[in-house]
């Protein structure tokens, strides 16, 4: 009788670089100011010494002119990492709070430290900004790091893992290119933390391997971002403006403008002045034009390409599957129970759907999950007011879309099937840190009053000092 050959696992095993991590934090090397700094320094020098490296890799991947590679990719990083070097020591600092009669003689404050060993995934949307920019955010904290570029956009991906480890210090901050069966790996260890940008699909799988070992997670998932255009907004410039987000990186991305919602009179407007705007962004060719991506990859062309069926082509809708080129597409006459309803559309179609007042558009978006993003155009203040009291969403902007990601101090996250958690500025290195409340008590006096034996007299004072 033979003996049964034993399974070969095709699947990675990470824990001997975990634990090597692990012993790099503990050794407390992380945790000085003078590494993070240096470690922020170099990733900033990275971006700009190696700027062409990264535009090819990005025109490779996603077909990314150099101009929206650079500033939002590119650009963005080497600023985030150097806005996170200029305030460390500000944000490491010890906060001081107040403390109450109850507890004196003491003092208490909140001091920030890091978690320890963190992983960050990234998606291939925006593949230098959506890994690089959270490992900024978590080697100001004070972490080790691993992150785990997007298979997606391969050259992207490469790029990365050979130039962190050529700039960054590889004993505390890693780089695992791959897959499914590389990160289902990853997903086994006990993190102290896990950002995960993508769906929500992959964002549950990431949820429910987190919560094996407890591992606090912060996910920026998506959702159809609503773009309400009331009659009195400057329809020229909300076409401008609205373009701009739809159809930067071919629709592909998590803040872009789902959908409009507009009654029939602004719709017959702004369609016409929508049309104008694509043919000064990208020619009346847009297919020949060097300013305009594609779509990521096969799969994702056909879903997209589906969606054409949705409504009533009004610009655009041209098709080309050998370069998974899709026109910039304005679809009109659009059900709420279309297709390009029902899903992220995460391309270069806009549907535009019908709501006859102010009130029917807030109803519509609120009858759907939370967005990661929410715009409304008007000059009515009280519009204004009441579209921010009544749409829940991850970020907001008024009269424009997307340009709250240029604002550091303020935080980037989803809420509800959008996401959980944030980072951005001084909100990545919270994310990344625990805020530890410590207080410090005096010796003397020590009064009695909390000690027993608990009488009527005691409880008197007490009263009169909550």
């Amino acid at each position: 009788m033979t003996e049964a050959a034993t399974p070969i696992s095709t699947q990675p095993d990470y824990s001997a670089m975990f634990t090597g991590l692990k012993t790099v934090f503990e050794s407390e090397r992380t945790m000085s100011l003078e590494w993070r700094a240096r470690q922020l320094e170099a990733l900033e020098r990275m971006m700009i010494e190696r700027e062409r490296d990264f535009l090819d890799a990005l025109k490779a991947d996603l077909g990314k002119h150099a101009l929206e590679a650079w500033s939002a990719e590119v650009s963005y990083v080497a600023g985030d990492a150097a806005y996170c070097r200029k305030n460390l020591r500000r944000w490491t600092r010890r906060r001081k709070v107040g403390t109450p009669m109850v507890a004196q003689p003491g003092k208490s404050w909140v001091q920030p430290e890091p978690l320890g060993v963190v992983l960050i995934i990234g998606a291939w949307n925006y593949p230098l900004q959506l890994t690089l920019a959270g490992l900024a955010a978590a080697i100001a904290a004070g972490n080790c790091a691993v992150i785990k570029p997007s298979e997606l956009a391969p050259e992207t991906s490469a790029v990365t893992a050979r130039l962190v480890a050529e700039y960054l210090d590889n004993d505390g901050i890693k780089v695992v290119e791959g897959a499914v069966p590389e990160t289902t790996a990853l997903l086994e260890l006990p993190w102290d933390h896990i950002l995960y940008t993508g769906g929500g699909q992959v964002g549950r799988i990431v949820m429910t391997a987190a919560a094996k070992h407890l591992t606090p997670v912060t996910l920026e998932l998506g959702g159809k971002s609503p773009c309400i255009v009331m009659p009195d907004a400057d329809l020229e410039t909300t076409a401008k403006r609205i373009a701009w987000g739809k159809y930067s990186n071919a629709g592909q991305t998590c803040v872009a403008p789902d959908y409009v919602l507009a009654d029939a009179e602004t719709e017959e407007k702004l369609v016409p002045l929508l049309r104008q705007t694509i043919s000064e962004m990208f020619g009346d060719d847009p297919q020949r034009s060097d300013s305009y991506g594609r779509i990521v990859n096969d799969r994702h062309f056909e879903r997209v390409s589906a969606f054409l069926d949705s409504g009533e082509v009004v610009i655009g809708g041209e098709t080309d599957a050998a370069t998974r080129y899709i026109a910039p597409t304005v679809l009109a006459g659009v059900a709420a129970d279309s297709p390009v309803m029902q899903e992220e559309i995460f391309g270069p179609v806009l549907p535009i759907v019908r709501a006859d007042s102010l009130e029917e558009a807030i109803r519509f978006v609120r009858a759907g999950d939370k967005p990661l993003a929410a715009y409304i155009f008007t000059r009515d203040r009280k519009a204004e007011e009441r579209f921010l009291e009544m749409v829940a969403a991850g970020n907001t902007c008024i009269n424009d879309t997307m340009m709250f990601m240029t604002v550091h101090e303020l935080p980037f996250g989803g809420v509800g099937g959008s996401g959980m958690g944030n980072y951005s500025g001084e909100y990545g290195f919270r994310t990344f840190s625990h805020m530890k409340p410590v207080m410090r008590r005096g010796w003397w006096p020590d009064p009695d009053l909390r000690y027993a034996p608990y009488t009527d007299r005691k409880f008197k004072l007490l009263r009169k000092l909550r």
